[in-house]
């Protein structure tokens, strides 16, 4: 995710940053150019009569009947994934929220100097990682800490790495029960942390697996497609060669908000405007280590 200041309009309008459409669409810029350019130099050369450029330059109208649609249809997809990316946002919020709160709990449970406070400073953190690389398709032990060789092997055994850690922890929990560490009363208070950690999991999974229907993502880009490749056409008399840069305009503010309503709709990737999640679970781990130490 990009820090920056809101204020500092300098910065926002003359550099490029990482995650600008510019360079993204440069090459398309290049082809809608020199096709704007050939249909301008057809039409200025070839089309004398008077009757035939007011037919073509009714298309314009067209395009202001369309560009109101548009619109409309850019703002509905722009808003979607702002949604979502939101909604992923809230649920990791939620996640920091949980870890702290059966940290503290935890903390306040066991007795001073007992092994499992030192287990479970890690354990907990350690979700928060697994979390982070499920959602990205990865794994990466060497982020997880104070594992065991059994407890690796545990965990790389399986394909689920969040739901096999969340299990460690319960079974850990449940343990500590079963030694008379902790009371039941207490056991179903920690078991309501527990159930949040999933239910997280399970939130982030629907956002990250269920994208905008294809029929729509796929009717969008044809309309942009087919409403700037016309544009040229019912406007280059009153324009001239100026159709060109003009054409080029209207394509990088359409297809910007396309593609960053694209890389916003799943939050969790690495992504310039993704969520930071590994600074996320970073912050977790120092907060929960602080809290149990």
């Amino acid at each position: 995710m990009i820090n920056y200041n809101p204020r500092d309009w300098f910065t926002f309008i003359f550099r490029i940053h990482r995650a600008d459409t510019v360079k993204k669409l440069f090459p398309m810029f290049i082809a809608i150019a020199i096709y704007s350019c050939v249909i301008a130099w057809l039409e200025l050369t070839f089309i004398r009569a008077q009757a035939e450029r007011d037919h073509l330059k009714n298309i314009s109208a067209m395009h202001g009947l369309l560009g109101f649609v548009i619109s409309m249809l850019l703002v509905f997809r722009t808003n979607t994934a702002y949604d979502r990316w939101w909604e992923g946002r809230r649920q990791w919020g939620g996640l920091v929220n949980s870890s702290r709160n059966l940290a503290l709990k935890l903390k306040s449970m066991l007795p001073t100097g007992h092994p499992a406070v030192a287990w479970f400073a890690h354990m907990i953190p350690n979700y928060a990682f697994s979390l982070k690389d499920h959602l990205r398709g990865e794994f990466h032990p060497s982020k997880f800490e104070n594992l065991t060789e059994a407890e690796l092997e545990r965990l790389s055994a399986g394909t689920h790495i969040p739901n096999r850690m969340a299990l460690m922890i319960m079974e850990k929990i449940n343990e500590l029960h079963r030694q008379q560490v902790i009371s039941g009363d207490q056991l179903i208070t920690l078991n309501t942390q527990l159930e949040s950690f999933t239910d997280i999991c399970g939130a982030c999974e629907r956002i990250k697996n269920t994208p905008i229907p294809f029929s729509y993502s796929v009717f969008l880009k044809k309309f942009i497609f087919f409403y700037v490749m016309t544009l040229p056409m019912g406007y280059v008399f009153g324009l001239g060669y100026l159709v060109v840069p003009m054409v080029v305009f209207i394509f990088y503010v359409l297809a910007s908000l396309e593609l960053i309503a694209e890389e916003i709709e799943d939050p969790f990737g690495n992504d310039a405007n993704d969520l930071p999640t590994e600074t996320i679970s970073a912050n977790i781990r120092r907060h929960v280590q602080e809290i149990m130490q």
